[in-house]
């Protein structure tokens, strides 16, 4: 298998992030079989980190839900969502991708966390078994809105380490999004955090000096903001509706 040259992202005033290069092993990567071969992950995958924040961006099917769970499960993270303690122990238990990554530290996370808003009810649900409550914001996650508890958990339990992140903006408001970015910002600029992010949402993708992973291609590729799919259509829907509703629906429609 062909070894891509490793994509280096944007350094950092802060220093070095705490996870520095992910890259996979071309004696466990078999490109003619799932999930090898999605094509964004067919040539193999080598990536430095050199940035706090980094979003993995791509239509649906590209990929970023299934390299974010596998990082998450090198990390020693549960797959479905949650942090250490909740990891799976057996090498052998984790998923074909997460066995065929190696990761390279600069300084090893002891805390993080791995969020994913489809099984985000389940999670919450073990953490009124086993936790305190107080931890979370004193409330019931069951007993807040979704997007509510999505930032009681970001503001109550994000304090130190690795987060790996599939789609947060699941269950947040633009403005509970833009709420989400200052969380981001309060704990990346002094360098106590490092955030893996794959979204959807241009508000999320316009943190500054962020990175963006283009998962769209046949490898993982970095792009700008204003490269991405997700600011182009929003961007060209909102200053022309119309357009889209001509090409959608077909003929006229009447105005806005």
């Amino acid at each position: 298998m062909k070894r891509n040259k490793p994509i280096t992202t944007a350094g950092s005033p802060t220093g070095a992030p705490f996870l520095r290069r992910v890259m996979s092993l071309s004696k466990k990567f078999d490109p003619t079989r799932y999930p090898f071969n999605i094509p964004s992950l067919s040539q193999g995958i080598d990536v430095m980190f050199r940035g706090n924040v980094t979003f993995f961006v791509g239509e649906n099917g590209s990929g970023k839900s299934t390299l974010l769970e596998a990082l998450a499960e090198c990390c020693g993270f549960n797959p479905e969502g949650g942090n250490r303690d909740h990891g799976r122990e057996v090498f052998a238990d984790r998923s074909k991708l997460a066995q065929a990554l190696r990761l390279s530290w600069s300084r090893k996370a002891t805390q993080g966390f791995f969020m994913r808003a489809e099984s985000f009810c389940n999670f919450a649900t073990y953490i009124e078994q086993v936790s305190d409550l107080r931890a979370y914001g004193g409330k019931s996650l069951h007993e807040q809105s979704h997007g509510e508890s999505f930032l009681s958990l970001f503001a109550n339990r994000f304090e130190q380490g690795l987060y790996i992140l599939d789609e947060p903006e699941a269950a947040l408001s633009p403005q509970r999004q833009l709420s989400f970015l200052k969380i981001i910002h309060d704990l990346e600029a002094p360098g106590h955090a490092q955030f893996l992010i794959a979204t959807h949402s241009p508000i999320i993708l316009s943190y500054p000096g962020a990175v963006l992973l283009s998962l769209d291609g046949e490898r993982i590729e970095e792009i700008s903001y204003r490269e991405s799919e997700h600011y182009r259509v929003t961007r060209d829907f909102l200053n022309a509706p119309e357009r889209y509703f001509k090409h959608l629906f077909g003929g006229s429609n009447s105005e806005m």
